[in-house]
């Protein structure tokens, strides 16, 4: 399958903006990782913009043999006047991966705010009689991705400090905020299990504050002698899902073969395999069937922990009756730092979430169709060129998904006068940033060069895609913008090809024609963003940490 289509490409003009508004953030130091021999070219004496030696280095970069056969767009900018200094195939469409997480998160600020709170609430339509209420407890959720198990915990125990210890009724959960389209269009269906394809859900839990909604985290460790069973613990703990042991302890030394997963239309989180006495733990994110009744299920149990009993069993979801009133609410934390998980750490469900919402609040329907059609709306006033895209998705899980460079280049250029950019900007990774909350899927790359803690970009990665846009200060400190995506190659990884280019921005003179141009790395076999272990962005591939 290929990304590209063969049409006129669109007009390049770039847009002009006025100046940034910047904040300089204190950015961590971080260990080395060698890169590249590097080759210096200059440029002849009276080139012009185009002869700077930049055009011959990057396309000696691209040539790269990983990318025989394959698609390439790419645009490099100075991102304060929105000069094009390199542009290569800047129009072609191809997928963007996670890049796609640019336009959602630029348009949620933009739509819903940098303020914006989700709000999770218990009401009732019932009355009390003394410590007894009469009637149903509905949970309404308001969208939050962000919701721990802790957090239903304290709503059920404001619940309790009201003095409520009995409900006549149900708990009915009421998750009528989006639609009840769970998962996106062209996901894949050997994925469903996996952390990052959760389904949406207005009401949802996450089980650790990476925040992965929608999923349980599991963990097996051998048993105390060969034979027995392995010993599995479920994080949140929830009776919503049920555990099939079908795992082996085995003699030490023995293969380590133990898998979790779980099959379409359930909640049956089955082992299997054989695990050698003395191994590691067996970690792994499953996503769970139908979250609404994961967050009800967690919440129940919260209460009966409080003390509050609950007359009968729950009950699918309905909308909450007019009349109901409000016993207990948890609010999100504000966009600006939800953000953080959502791009440091490449969160899919964080960008479906947040289309939805836009949908909601902007349109009045929290589909994927309404959120999608505001996230166009917007990226025009930026002076993106939406006849030229097709965004299919909130986070660049589906393949459907496509985008010229030159797009993602407008974006970024344009979004540098507005008055979130600096939160925005904030919540990039950065390149070799120790802290995981910082560097995220950029963490272990471009250390040991003049891109460390210099590159703010987001990455993407899919089979036969992969993506790097942002923002990088070349060696006499000019800002410039830079948007790279490859597709259609068959190599593990072309990681490094990404990193060449964005290596030789940061140790060049852009504007001097002074360029020191880097080859790709070829790394070590499994190393992070080559080879099978690093086919994939470190956000992809728990329980390895980024």
């Amino acid at each position: 399958m290929t990304a590209r289509e063969n049409r006129p490409r669109p007009s390049l003009t770039p847009p002009l903006r006025g100046p940034a508004r910047r904040r300089v953030r204190p950015l961590l130091t971080a260990a080395v990782c060698v890169l590249a021999a590097s080759l210096t070219w200059s440029a002849p004496a009276g080139a012009g913009p185009s002869d700077t030696g930049l055009k011959k280095a990057v396309d000696t970069i691209l040539a790269d043999s990983r990318l025989t056969g394959g698609a390439v767009s790419v645009v490099i900018a100075d991102a304060t006047t929105g000069e094009r200094l390199y542009q290569r195939d800047s129009g072609d469409r191809l997928m963007p991966a996670s890049n796609t997480k640019l336009l959602t998160s630029a348009a949620a600020m933009a739509l819903l705010g940098p303020d914006h709170r989700f709000t999770t609430d218990v009401l009732s339509p019932g009355r009390r009689d003394g410590a007894t209420l009469r009637g149903d407890l509905y949970l309404r959720g308001g969208g939050d991705p962000t919701t721990l198990a802790k957090d239903y915990e304290r709503l059920a125990a404001d619940i309790a400090a009201t003095g409520i210890t009995r409900v006549t009724g149900r708990v009915i959960p009421d998750d009528t905020l989006f639609d009840r389209e769970r998962l996106g269009r062209s996901w894949a269906a050997d994925d469903e299990a996996s952390y990052y394809s959760a389904q949406i859900s207005p009401l949802t839990v996450a089980p650790d504050t990476d925040y992965d909604s929608g999923t349980v985290v599991v963990e097996a460790v051998p048993g105390a002698r060969p034979g027995d069973r392995p010993k599995v613990t479920v994080t949140p703990k929830t009776s919503y899902v049920k555990v099939a042991n079908r795992g082996t302890t085995i003699d030490r030394g023995g293969a380590d073969t133990l898998s979790v997963g779980r099959e379409h239309g359930g909640n049956t989180i089955t082992i299997s395999g054989s695990i050698p006495l003395g191994a590691s733990v067996t970690k792994e994110w499953i996503t769970v069937w139908e979250p609404t009744g994961y967050a009800t299920a967690v919440f129940t149990d919260a209460l009966k922990a409080h003390g509050v009993r609950i007359g009968k069993a729950p009950k699918p979801g309905r909308a909450t009756p007019a009349d109901a009133r409000v016993l207990a609410s948890h609010r999100s934390m504000p966009l600006r730092e939800l953000l953080l998980p959502f791009m440091k750490l490449s969160n899919n469900m964080h960008g479906e979430t947040l289309t939805k919402a836009i949908g909601k609040a902007k349109a009045g329907s929290g589909t994927w169709s309404a959120g999608l059609a505001q996230i166009g709306g917007y990226l025009r006033t930026e002076g993106v060129d939406t006849t030229t895209l097709r965004q299919a998705d909130g986070s660049g899980l589906s393949r459907m998904s496509v985008v010229p460079a030159e797009q993602l280049a407008r974006l970024l250029l344009g979004v540098r006068d507005a008055p979130w950019y600096a939160d925005w900007h904030a919540s990039l990774p950065v390149a070799c940033a120790a802290d995981r909350a910082v560097g995220g899927t950029l963490r272990t790359r471009l250390c040991g060069t003049p891109a460390a803690l210099n590159v703010r970009a987001k990455t993407g990665s899919l089979t036969g895609a992969s993506g790097l846009s942002g923002y990088v200060k070349d060696a006499a400190g000019r800002e410039l913008v830079f948007s790279i995506l490859l597709n259609d190659y068959l190599a593990s990884s072309v990681k490094s090809v990404e990193d060449a280019i964005v290596v030789t921005l940061a140790r060049s003179d852009t504007a001097a024609g002074r360029i020191a141009a880097v080859a790709p790395a070829r790394q070590a076999r499994g190393a992070a963003g080559d080879g099978p272990a690093g086919e994939l962005e470190c956000s992809w591939r728990k329980p390895v940490r980024c």
